[in-house]
């Protein structure tokens, strides 16, 4: 009860109010179980109203392989006690006052995609104004699941949703309304602290949920993002650019010796790594390939196929090796079965030269009348004989073109021209229509 001080002349000059005279004419030290215990209605079929706001001020982390997301929010409701009121001007203008939190009932909302409570105590305290309004104000970090669409990753835009509603009662119990202020919003995006996701928007939007004998209100947030992309572009899509031309500039060294096939490899091997890390990023429950994933599997189908054509052309060059290596054994061969008769002559010369010398005879001595007419036979078969490597001449030469020395070698060089022009061409568009498409507006 409020006492008046009196002055010296007897009047009363003021009035001396505490929060303990509101309480009193609450009656509200005798029933303080009663006003936790029910909810604070005069006629049960009054529904009662809960007013609801959230506010966002920061997103700490979106986690894509456990499809997470975290958030730090501000969560304010409001609703009314109808059993609570009093007329400020008894009670010296007292128009509010906090009482603890667990000294009146509040409405049992819950996030629905809430997977970890949030470790910080809540607000100990509840404002309750005059006409009996009651408010709540709690900051929370919501460590919540969120379906992660990541088909145009690094350049993906997010929607996660953070859904309220009542746990157990129903829209003819607890009615929920969104508090719309939209000062509140341009003020919380200019202090909206922003690490690698930049805030877009936020919508609002309310769900019945019709369920066997009763129906439920849920107010769902809906909050959109988009990933500051220019860090994954530095790190991870120019490396595996500089590797595509990389491969593309092995073109230039020579295809004799194992150098080109070993850098092709190296390559080859640093687009796997990457392609390692990107599995540590992307989830593995995804509905459609991220363009990412195809955007390394493309870079390395083209490098496997430039792998695969050096490895044909140095099976190439190596026949012309063999091949030549056989002619130069066949030569040596010859000339070593003429050097047994008559030393290191040509092979024509093996025919021409008459290599039957009696023993102890010198072959600068004339050879005796009686063998001339022999001498000329011979040498008449001689001319037969060469007339027959002529034509044995012939016939080799009609052979296959492609047993002639350096003939795949010549060969390689073809194919190597006609294989850059189509890895230049198909490296390009392959880029181009990566580029188009991570620019759509196809998200999913």
């Amino acid at each position: 009860m409020c006492l008046d001080v009196l002055a010296v002349d007897g009047e009363s000059s003021e009035q001396i109010c505490s929060y303990q005279d509101v309480l009193n004419h609450l009656n509200f030290t005798q029933n303080k179980d009663l006003f936790s215990m029910i909810r604070p209605v005069k006629d049960y079929k009054t529904p009662t109203n809960v007013t609801l706001d959230v506010q966002l001020y920061a997103i700490l982390d979106v986690n894509e392989k456990d499809q997470q997301f975290v958030s730090y929010m501000w969560i304010v409701m409001l609703w009314k006690n109808e059993f609570i009121s009093w007329n400020p001007d008894e009670f010296c203008g007292i128009e509010y006052l906090f009482l603890p939190t667990e000294l009146l009932w509040k409405p049992d909302l819950t996030i629905i995609e809430m997977t970890e409570k949030d470790k910080a105590p809540p607000t100990p305290y509840l404002w309750v104004s005059n006409d009996g309004f009651i408010e709540v104000t709690n900051d929370q970090v919501i460590i919540s699941t969120c379906r992660m669409h990541v088909y145009k990753f690094p350049f993906d835009i997010q929607s996660c949703n953070i859904s309220v509603k009542s746990v157990i009662h129903s829209d003819k119990e607890i009615e929920l309304f969104v508090f719309n202020n939209k000062s509140k919003i341009a003020d919380l995006r200019q202090d909206f602290i922003q690490y690698e996701w930049l805030f877009v928007n936020m919508t609002v939007s309310t769900i019945k949920d019709d369920s066997p004998g009763y129906t439920q209100s849920r107010i769902v947030y809906t909050i959109n993002m988009k990933r500051r992309s220019i860090l994954y572009i530095i790190n991870f899509l120019l490396p595996i650019l500089f590797f595509l031309f990389l491969d593309l500039t092995s073109f230039l060294i020579s295809d004799i010796g194992g150098e080109k096939l070993s850098f092709k490899i190296t390559v080859l091997l640093a687009v796997t790594v990457m392609q390692l890390i990107l599995n540590d990023i992307l989830p593995s429950s995804s509905d459609r390939v991220p363009l990412i994933a195809l955007y390394c599997t493309g870079i390395f189908g083209l490098m496997m196929l430039s792998l695969v054509e050096t490895i044909v052309v140095m099976n190439l060059r190596g026949r012309d090796s063999a091949s030549q290596d056989n002619e130069a054994d066949k030569d040596q061969s010859l000339s070593e079965d003429c050097g047994d008769k008559r030393g290191k002559v040509s092979f024509q010369n093996c025919f021409r030269d008459i290599c039957d010398v009696s023993p102890g005879e010198t072959p600068s001595e004339p050879l005796p009348m009686a063998k001339e007419g022999s001498s000329i036979q011979l040498m008449e078969e001689s001319q037969d004989s060469e007339k027959l490597l002529k034509t044995l001449v012939v016939l080799l030469s009609s052979r296959k073109e492609e047993e002639k020395p350096g003939y795949w070698t010549r060969k390689t060089k073809t194919i190597n021209k006609v294989f850059f022009i189509f890895y230049v061409i198909a490296a390009t568009l392959f880029l181009v229509f990566m580029f188009f498409s991570w620019n759509s507006e196809d998200q999913y």
